[in-house]
């Protein structure tokens, strides 16, 4: 059996030298082996088969042995023995199970299948036609992966499996052509944008990659990329002047010698775009840097303003016109739509919150504050242009927020409940948190100084946040797990009481939870549904709205209803659809809420009612995920329990066929 000679490439380090060495060695004991005895091999071969996937260069130098791992019988007995019986949906569950030695099989299905496309190796009942067109599919349904973002599922597989599938599938990219998968993509990007997502650096590197597909020569695009333009326009020729991305200087020199129709034709454009699509160009950022020093009226157009910002924008003329000089640049022009959306609130009618932002503009950065946002942006723009820009965003887009690849969904759904619903006192801790580095909060009448702490749920960040959570989501982290471990000894869930004190005074102090927390079965299930049915149902509670947003548990599954794991959200609101459907909208602090949670529970972001980056779902599919609520215990004792037996017994049904199944 052939076999790559070590040091053979000249990029390969002495390490992975080694272990190419010991995979070819073990490859050649699975090749000799009978059939009844490739089980005491395979092992081996998969561990250091994951360890060349790890490696730099691993994936190319296990491409190149596609016809030897195969021919030596390492999909022998599997569910990958026949290729052409493979179905790339079932990809990503295999992914998301995080089994080390599954998943370096299907990478090695997927190296076997690249060969195959490309003519290097030949396979009885399979083409390359057909090998090239699983693979296409395999990458539009592994795009979150391939673009590096990040779900609950990603966030609790290993970092070496994360490692290892970023790699292998650029490497599957490279090969067979991203121009396969753009409606795929272009699809992808549009249905994030709905949600208007504050981080998005990686909608930008898709648009980028999808800009670059479509105007390479060289590449032959398959399908229409319908709505490509749009995005791609959006980013580098939003108007008239910068139609053909000349650079910020030479449009900044058109702005000169621009009159003042067209001048206001450029600020129409530039909104246009932004609420358009959500994105914003740099271009967008230079105009509005030029007019802070002219006419305010193109500001209100190039913001897109309604009557409500209008009047905020000539109120507070000087405040905003000082927030554009000191937070918006190129490197920040994303907060521009922060800003038109906090104008649009009308919280500068708030007394506070224009006097919290005279001080933002003014607050000393901690050394250690400004030397991590330096390290993390770089020093092209101040330091304080990072953290007013990203405040912005967070006053604009409260449901915006994203927990980035960290299991930190508690504090980032707090970041937006203060901004949804207490402003001024998320000025006030980010204020804190820059000028001192520490951030204190009360438990029960005690002070908690996260300066004090250790580390919180978190043991190693990843800094794929808005600096505004960068800055702020370490201390409520650490203060967080401080609080769990005050009211962790009560023999209750502590939530019930860690959520009305690190959230604030308008969360409900009645408390429900679906699982006994001793034996993680389910516990007073059909009590625990029609609690939630009586206090949310609009049909139960006399119409009564949601005032505040309350805290939630949800149990979340994957597309096969499988559990997957304990996630915070908040319950926003309860309203009757389009399709006379009562469904809960809700904020989910991960990165992208419009998810299969299996049976048929499918997340909406849109085209339910929903308001941009809201999630949805009919109140029965709602309440099967949920294990944990507040409620307002008076109003429960007033209420009058009237829900139907057979609605009561159908959510019964679908929470013990997914997360409740073996919890009975």
């Amino acid at each position: 059996m052939p076999m790559i000679e070590q040091g053979s490439a000249s990029t390969e380090s002495p390490e992975t030298s080694s272990i190419l060495a010991r995979f070819n060695d073990a490859l050649t004991h699975l090749g000799q082996a009978r059939s009844f005895a490739k089980g005491n091999h395979i092992g081996r071969v998969l561990d250091l088969g994951r360890k060349l996937l790890t490696a730099s260069g691993g994936p190319a130098l296990l491409y190149s042995l596609a016809r030897e791992f195969d021919g030596a019988g390492i999909f022998e007995g599997s569910d990958w023995e026949k290729p052409e019986n493979l179905k790339a949906k079932f990809v990503p569950h295999t992914f998301n199970e995080g089994d080390a030695r599954l998943v370096t099989l299907e990478c090695l299905s997927e190296l076997r299948m690249l060969a195959v496309a490309n003519g290097q190796y030949f396979h009885p009942g399979l083409s390359s036609e057909q090998a090239k067109h699983f693979l296409t599919q395999v990458l539009a349904f592994n795009l979150q992966v391939l673009f590096g973002a990040s779900d609950e599922s990603t966030r609790n597989r290993p970092a070496t499996i994360q490692k290892m599938l970023e790699q292998h599938l650029a490497f599957i990219a490279e090969h067979i052509g991203l121009e396969n998968i753009l409606d795929q993509v272009v699809d992808e990007v549009w249905r994030i944008l709905r949600q208007r997502p504050i981080q998005v650096d990686n909608v930008r590197e898709m648009i980028t990659r999808i800009a670059a597909c479509l105007f390479d020569p060289d590449i032959q695009v398959q399908g229409t990329a319908r709505g490509a333009e749009r995005l791609i326009s959006a980013l580098f020729g939003p108007t008239h002047g910068c139609r053909e991305d000349p650079g910020v200087e030479v449009y900044l020199q058109r702005l000169d010698s621009m009159d003042i129709y067209a001048l206001e034709q450029e600020a129409q454009g530039f909104a246009r775009a932004m609420h358009d699509t959500g994105l914003v160009s740099a271009y967008h950022a230079a105009y509005l840097r030029r007019m802070a020093d002219e006419d305010t009226e193109y500001i209100a157009k190039a913001l897109g303003l309604s009557t409500t910002g209008r009047d905020c924008l000539f109120c507070y003329r000087d405040l905003v016109l000082t927030l554009i000089r000191e937070s918006i640049y190129l490197e920040t022009c994303q907060a521009i739509y922060g800003l038109a959306q906090f104008l649009e609130r009308g919280l500068l009618y708030q007394t506070s919150i224009p006097n919290g932002l005279w001080r933002a503009i003014q607050t000393p950065l901690h050394p250690d504050v400004q030397a991590q946002i330096s390290a993390l942006f770089g020093s092209n723009i101040p330091p304080r242009a990072h953290t007013l820009s990203a405040l912005l965003s967070v006053l604009g887009q409260p449901l915006g927020l994203g927990q980035g690849n960290n299991p930190a969904c508690q504090s980032t759904r707090a970041l937006s409940l203060w901004s949804y619903t207490n402003p001024d006192y998320l000025l006030q801790i980010f204020h804190w948190a820059l000028r001192d580095n520490s951030l204190t909060m009360h438990f029960e009448g005690e002070a908690i100084n996260s300066a004090e702490l250790g580390a919180g749920v978190v043991q190693s960040w990843n800094f794929d946040l808005d600096t505004l959570s960068l800055v702020l989501v370490p201390h409520l982290d650490r203060i967080y797990m401080e609080m769990g471990r005050r009211a962790g000894t009560r023999g209750e869930d502590p939530h019930r009481w860690i959520n009305p004190e690190f959230h604030g005074w308008w969360v409900h102090r009645g408390f429900a939870i679906a699982v006994d927390i001793h034996t993680q079965k389910l516990d007073e299930l059909e009590h625990f549904i029609s609690t939630f049915y009586t206090v949310y149902n609009p049909l139960h509670n006399g119409n009564t709205p949601v005032v505040h947003p309350q805290p939630a548990g949800i149990a979340v599954t994957d597309s096969d209803a499988r559990f997957v794991g304990w996630h915070a959200i908040s319950i926003l609101r309860v309203a009757v659809d389009q399709e006379d459907v009562i469904r809960v909208y809700f904020f989910n602090p991960n990165n992208d809420s419009g998810q299969d949670w299996g049976n048929g529970v499918i997340v909406s972001t849109d085209g339910y009612g929903e308001q941009q980056g809201e999630s949805s779902l009919p109140i029965d599919q709602f309440t099967s995920r949920l294990y944990l609520f507040h409620y307002d215990v008076r109003e429960f004792e007033i209420l009058a329990p009237s829900m139907p037996e057979e609605e009561l017994q159908r959510v019964k049904s679908l929470v013990t066929g997914s997360w409740g199944k073996g919890r009975e």
